[in-house]
């Protein structure tokens, strides 16, 4: 395969990252670009002229991009030594923390559903709908307690 050809393959998958992001989780396709190109390339550190060349960027868009990928703790900026670019590259631990803000968000509304079932009182079809649920969730939260990430 030519240097051309796997370039093309990558940003294929890239994008296929980035319309990942879009439709999951609301997010813009730049974000999803940053992630998928941060999470494929090598070196695994870019700064973030390479990064808005390869995904064809604008500095100004990429800047508080990544940004909020920084505040949210899945991207971390690298300084080297005697140099005067800042660097980027994907947290090691992004996809579990990741994981562990949805079992959070998720354990939330579990403890608003034990709170309706409360209110609706433990009768009818209100309290199946949100016995389903709360049934979900805890089943979800037990999994993830059976079953903890190791690296």
């Amino acid at each position: 395969m030519s240097t051309e050809e796997q370039q093309d393959r990558l940003l294929r998958w890239v994008e296929r990252v980035a319309a990942f992001c879009v439709e999951e989780w609301g997010l813009p396709p730049i974000t999803g670009r940053i992630l998928g190109w941060l999470m494929i390339c090598d070196p695994a550190e870019q700064s973030a002229g390479q990064i808005a060349d390869v995904i064809q960027a604008s500095r100004a868009s990429l800047t508080s991009n990544m940004r909020f990928l920084t505040a949210i703790d899945l991207v971390k900026k690298v300084r080297r030594p005697g140099d005067r670019v800042s660097y980027y590259r994907i947290e090691d631990d992004a996809w579990q923390k990741v994981i562990q803000r949805k079992l959070e968000s998720l354990s939330a509304f579990g403890e608003i559903a034990d709170e309706g079932l409360d209110i609706a009182g433990g009768e009818g079809h209100r309290t199946e709908r949100i016995k389903a649920a709360h049934d979900s969730l805890t089943w979800l939260q037990n999994l993830a307690a059976r079953h903890p990430l190791r690296r």
